[in-house]
């Protein structure tokens, strides 16, 4: 699995840099608004260092981008549009599953009900071309820097751990009780043995 190809880069470095880039995001977002708040502010949906739309973002990005590299301008461009249509998805599937938005550009000029704005679209051209012509093939050198073996057991263990915490998250989200559920699970459990045993 992890050495087949996708877009002419296997899955290891795809999964790899995903991971990078959502806890780079999570880095970067989460300084960001610790200033504009004046407190430590965690802008991750779970407990664990991880933004995937940043993952998906770069990652998706980058695949569909880097054939515009020779041209700085339509670089910007595109990885502006594609970016912001990007949020306006992610934000408009957050309303429907969760009622709400985890950001607010209500307050910022020339925003669109509070999901997109100018001056993120204006910073998303930016990140295209940081991400394209700066930061991927420095990702990618520090991917490569460890084993396969190291890396792909990493990769694993940082999933795991993030599905978890997601799972959790979302549990709590959609107010589901998780000890309920223990409860009923041990319930069954019971209910079997004494059948068998």
């Amino acid at each position: 699995m992890w050495t087949k190809e996708v877009f002419g880069t296997d899955v290891y470095h795809l999964v790899s840099a995903f991971i990078i880039y959502s806890i780079m995001g999570w880095l970067v977002e989460s300084i960001y608004m610790s200033f504009c708040n004046h407190k430590l502010t965690n802008r991750g949906f779970a407990r664990s260092p991880f933004c995937p739309i940043y993952g998906f973002g770069a990652v998706i990005g980058y695949l569909v981008l880097h054939p515009l590299e020779k041209d700085v301008f339509k670089l910007y461009f595109v990885g502006a549009v594609l970016a912001t249509v990007f949020e306006f998805l992610v934000g408009k599937l957050m309303l429907r599953l969760f009622g709400e938005v985890w950001w607010d550009y209500n307050d910022k000029p020339c925003n669109y009900k509070g999901i997109v704005c100018l001056e993120s679209t204006v910073a998303w051209g930016f990140y295209a071309v940081i991400i394209i012509l700066f930061l991927h093939s420095r990702v990618m050198a520090f991917i490569d820097r460890w084993s396969f073996s190291l890396g792909s057991k990493f990769c694993c263990v940082v999933l795991a751990v993030v599905t978890v915490d997601y799972v959790i998250q979302l549990m709590n989200a959609f107010h589901i009780d998780i000890r309920e559920k223990k409860e009923k699970l041990v319930d069954r459990y019971e209910n079997f043995k004494a059948r068998w045993y």
